[in-house]
């Protein structure tokens, strides 16, 4: 049986700090910054580890559904959606991703786009 992204990267322990390290910079950044401004960031790193885990071919499981629940009121923009992909993107990069396993984990993300960022 072949190992997956997760299993290769180091499961729930690596993914944890790709997240940890992929937040700092998202509360940095002047786009996507101010919609963490009270959100309770130790549970929202805990279902993002999770999230992550699943794109990597993990033990989570979110369906598209839970994302459009958790993203609706919210107001995500595409502008801000393009800003997380691109800090993810460098993230996974840091943690020396494979080039072609940074490109899986950020095509799934994007094939999420409808469901994260807000219509009007």
């Amino acid at each position: 049986m072949k190992a997956t992204m997760f299993d290769r990267y180091g499961g729930f322990g690596t993914v944890h700090r790709v997240v940890l390290a992929f937040y700092d910079r998202m509360l940095d950044s002047d786009i996507v910054g101010p919609y963490f401004d009270d959100v309770d960031m130790a549970a929202l790193v805990d279902h993002q580890t999770k999230f992550i885990s699943q794109v990597m071919g993990g033990p989570a499981s979110y369906t598209n559904e839970v994302l459009e629940q958790v993203h609706r009121n919210i107001g995500v923009t595409d502008e801000a959606f393009d800003e997380m992909a691109g800090i993810l993107q460098r993230t996974l990069r840091e943690f020396e991703f494979k080039e072609e396993d940074v490109h899986s984990v950020i095509a799934d993300i994007n094939s999420r786009r409808s469901y994260i960022v807000s219509r009007k």
